[in-house]
């Protein structure tokens, strides 16, 4: 797998939800990532939202790379089909791959792990240990009330608004990979 490719992390449920938009949104993704030719990075799961986008993804022809605990492989949930599954110790060790391999990051709708990815990348771009774009894929505002949240830390003070400005929030699949693509965030060659 070529590492010319430009690579985005997608965080996701690794449940489907209730609303049937969430798995087309994974689905459209999915897809619209391998048109472009990059390099889809995710949590290596054959299960929810992460594999139906990984498996848009290789059936438009696109190249994924799953990072899965092996805890996790144990469960028999990681996605066997991949061009590379890396199975590594731990969630924290996952995280750590993906930031490192991707160029930028794409958040879809999901749960606890989901957020726990978001704000790992928010924090370590804060205190200055990338600068990659962050972006919420989010045509229904799915993470509206977590943004007003968000807001609040600001108004009380606890939290600078620069840093709540890096997680940029669209309503359109094409937008959000529109806006990592732009100003040389995902500059790897196609």
């Amino acid at each position: 797998m070529s590492r010319e490719k430009r690579a985005v992390a997608v965080f996701c449920g690794a449940r489907k939800g209730n609303d049937p938009t969430f798995v087309e949104l994974a689905n459209q993704v999915g897809r619209a990532i391998a048109q472009r030719g990059w390099l889809l990075v995710y949590g290596g799961s054959s299960v929810g939202l992460m594999g139906e986008m990984a498996d848009a993804a290789l059936a438009a022809g696109g190249e994924v790379l799953g990072v899965i605990p092996q805890q996790l492989v144990k469960q028999e949930v990681g996605h066997t089909g991949l061009q590379r599954l890396e199975i590594v110790a731990d969630m924290p060790v996952r995280k750590t791959r993906m930031i490192d391999v991707a160029d930028g990051f794409l958040v879809l709708p999901g749960g606890f792990g989901t957020l726990d990815e978001l704000f790992e990348v928010v924090t370590l771009r804060q205190i200055g240990m990338h600068v990659k774009p962050i972006v919420l894929c989010d045509p229904a505002d799915y993470w509206g009330p977590l943004l007003v949240a968000c807001r609040a830390l600001v108004a009380a003070g606890l939290a600078d608004v620069r840093d709540f400005d890096t997680i940029e929030q669209f309503g359109s699949v094409k937008e959000a990979l529109d806006r990592l693509g732009q100003d040389g965030m995902l500059g790897r060659s196609n």
